[in-house]
């Protein structure tokens, strides 16, 4: 899909020159990895401008280290009445610039707030939309067919009449990180919700296959209370050997983990995501979700189209894209879970066999990685 031209009528590219820029992203872990190709394009573009980002507080490790970032100002959650209307009295007119990348209501007023020249998106319902429309200088309409994500913040590159750069920008620092002499695969089991889970039987499986080739098998995790107890009960079918570094290491130093890596495998999650831009080979397990619109984006992918179609399996520089699938054909519904919760089973997860898993990574394992 291209990037879509949606915005208002007769919308001519802003030309200014800001020198302070505020990248506003409040929603998940993935999506703050996500927006930095647009913050390379915005420094890029004004390589003297001092860029910095509001968003959650537990979001805040995704950029660290970013070189493109001055400061990262950090929320807790939802902020109550009080605290919203001091957080919005400190941004008033500071920023030239500021970018709304989502199309809530309050991303909108902290663009509205913080810069003279506010753009943001705003949803595809005139209903919600108007008022937006009437703060913002500039708008572009999320509609329901909308694209990659990446694709879709790029498009205010458009707005700005600025070059795109299409680089995903993993955090990074000098922490230590384990030493592991033997190559090794990283394998990140618990997405955060059970509907992106694959089964346990699956994963034993593979890790049983990826002993007998030889590489060190590392489990990583965060250091959710559940998902530390989940992982240890895991451990106890797997070989006495494999690593277990869950809740122990930074997203820097998980980044840099997984650099090292032979191979990474992982569910729909931010951490998937975060190894498809490490550049190492990533195999990313897909049940529900559409991968046009949220599938890793692969490494040195630098075109005006998203990398993967909704349906089906297959492989694009260092990511290669495993679909789930159901007798139903149903994929990608977009639904969470069969039970449309986010801790409902998703039959096109559970029928993922390893088989197909262990296949697709034996073949890939012996042909070479191109990432031209």
């Amino acid at each position: 899909m291209l990037i879509s031209q949606r915005s208002m009528p007769n919308q001519k590219p802003l030309n200014i020159q800001p020198k302070r820029i505020l990248v506003i992203t409040l929603r998940y872990l993935g999506d703050t990895l996500l927006v930095t190709p647009l913050i390379s394009s915005l420094k890029q573009a004004y390589p003297d401008a001092d860029i910095d980002v509001l968003l959650p507080a537990s979001n805040a490790g995704m950029l660290e280290g970013n070189p493109d970032i001055r400061h990262l100002l950090t929320v807790d959650g939802k902020p109550g009445s009080m605290a919203f209307g001091k957080l919005l009295l400190s941004l008033f007119r500071r920023y030239d610039l500021a970018i709304s990348t989502q199309a809530g209501d309050r991303p909108t007023l902290y663009a509205a707030i913080a810069g003279k020249t506010s753009i943001g998106f705003v949803p595809d319902d005139a209903t919600k939309a108007w008022w937006k429309k009437t703060l913002l200088n500039r708008w572009l309409v999320f509609s329901a067919d909308y694209g990659h994500a990446v694709l879709e913040n790029l498009r205010f590159c458009k707005l700005l009449g600025i070059a795109p750069c299409y680089r995903l920008t993993p955090p990074q620092n000098s922490a230590p990180i384990p030493s592991i002499t033997d190559p090794y695969a990283v394998l990140h089991i618990m997405p955060q919700w059970r509907y992106k889970q694959w089964h346990t039987q699956g994963w034993c499986e593979l890790i049983a296959f990826l002993d007998r080739q030889g590489f060190k098998v590392v489990l990583t995790g965060s250091g959710n209370p559940a998902e530390l107890a989940a992982l240890r009960e895991l451990q106890q079918q797997l070989p006495a050997d494999v690593i277990n570094l869950a809740g122990q290491l930074s997203l820097a130093q998980l980044s840099a983990l997984i650099d090292k890596a032979a191979i990474f495998v992982g569910p729909d999650t931010g951490i998937t995501h975060l190894a498809a831009a490490t550049g190492t080979l990533t195999f990313a397990l897909f049940g529900p979700t559409d991968p046009e619109k949220w599938a890793p984006w692969p490494y040195g992918y630098s075109e005006n189209k998203t990398p993967f179609a909704s349906r089906g399996s297959g492989r694009i520089n260092n990511v290669y894209l495993l679909q789930g699938q159901t007798e139903q054909n149903c994929l990608p519904c977009q639904l969470e879970g069969c039970d449309r919760n986010r801790n409902s089973q998703s039959a096109c997860l559970d029928q993922l066999s390893s088989a197909r898993v262990i296949d697709v990574i034996a073949q890939t394992l012996q042909a070479p990685l191109n990432t031209e």
